[in-house]
C-alpha cells in the first residue's frame, strides 16, 4: 500500500500505514494511555485553573457525553492545553510534544494519559496511542496549528484531518480566549491571577464527506472543511465574549447570555 506522509500536530509525519498496527504489530487497542489517569488529570486541571484564574465555560454541553470525540483548540499560549484539560466535561488525552516531558513532568504527564509526539519523525507509537484513545471511545485533544502561535486557526496542519477521518469521530471545535491578553505581575509569562480566561465549545461536525475515503485528496479536502469550520467557530466565540480579533485588552468581556457552572 503507498503510504501518504502528512504532518502531525505537533510538527510530525503521519501516515496512513502507520495507523493499522504499531510496529510492534499490537493493535492500537493495546495502546490506549490511561483513562483514570486522564480522569486525575481533569480533577487536578479543575483545582489548578479555577484556583489561579476565572475560567468562563460556554457550550460545554455541546460535547458529546460518549463516544470518540476530537477536541481542536486554537493554541497561542502554554495555559491553552491544561485549562481545555481542566474545564472539559470529560477526560482529554492531548497531543503534546515530546520537549514538554522534561525530568518529574515526564512521568507526570504519561501517568495523567497525555500522549507524547516526537516532532522530527513519522511518530508511530504517538498515531498508534491517538487512535486507541478514539478506538476506546475517549476523547483526544489536539492543536491544529501545530504549535503556538496567534491561535486563529490561520494554518492547520493535516494531522486533525487525519485522525478525524480515520476514525470517524467528531470534532468540537474549542476557543480559548483571554489567555495571551496581559502578562501577569509576579509570573510575566502566565496570564494576571484572577484574570478571566473564556473557552467555548462549538457544535460537533464530521470533517469526511460521507464516503469513507482516506486518499490523500480526501484529507486535503477535510482540512479545508475543517479549516472553514473552526474559524467559523473563532469568530463566533470572540463575538460571544466580546473579544476583540486580536485578543487585546479587555479583561471584563461583556456577559454572554449564558454562563456555565464550575464542573464537580
Amino acid at each position: 500500500m503507498r503510504r501518504h506522509p502528512r504532518r502531525g500536530e505537533a510538527g510530525g509525519e503521519v501516515s496512513e500505514a502507520s495507523s493499522d498496527r504499531a510496529p510492534s504489530g499490537r493493535t492500537p487497542s493495546t495502546e490506549a494511555p490511561s483513562v483514570r489517569g486522564a480522569e486525575v488529570g481533569r480533577r487536578i486541571g479543575v483545582g489548578l485553573m479555577y484556583g489561579l484564574w476565572k475560567p468562563r465555560v460556554l457550550g460545554a454541553w455541546k460535547v458529546p457525553t460518549t463516544g470518540p470525540v476530537i477536541l481542536a483548540v486554537n493554541h497561542s499560549h502554554n495555559i491553552d492545553g491544561p485549562m481545555v484539560m481542566g474545564v472539559a466535561p470529560r477526560p482529554t488525552h492531548f497531543l503534546i510534544k515530546k520537549e514538554a516531558f522534561i525530568g518529574p513532568l515526564d512521568p507526570f504527564l504519561l501517568g495523567i494519559g497525555q500522549v507524547k509526539v516526537d516532532r522530527s519523525t513519522a511518530d508511530r507509537t504517538a498515531i498508534t496511542q491517538a487512535l486507541a484513545v478514539l478506538e476506546h471511545g475517549g476523547v483526544l485533544g489536539i492543536f491544529p496549528e501545530g504549535t503556538r502561535g496567534e491561535g486563529d486557526f490561520a494554518s492547520l496542519r493535516a494531522g486533525l484531518s487525519y485522525f478525524a477521518v480515520r476514525s470517524g469521530a467528531p470534532i468540537v471545535p474549542v476557543a480559548v480566549l483571554g489567555s495571551t491578553e496581559r502578562r501577569g505581575r509576579l509570573i510575566k509569562g502566565l496570564p494576571p491571577l484572577r484574570s478571566r480566561v473564556d473557552v467555548v465549545f462549538g457544535e460537533p461536525f464530521d470533517a469526511g464527506d460521507g464516503s469513507g475515503r482516506r486518499t490523500r485528496k480526501a484529507l486535503d479536502e477535510a482540512t479545508v472543511r475543517i479549516q472553514k469550520q473552526l474559524g467559523a467557530h473563532l469568530e463566533h466565540a470572540r463575538r460571544l465574549t466580546g473579544r476583540s480579533s486580536s485578543d487585546l485588552p479587555g479583561d471584563n468581556p461583556r456577559t454572554p447570555g449564558s454562563q456555565e457552572r464550575r464542573p464537580g
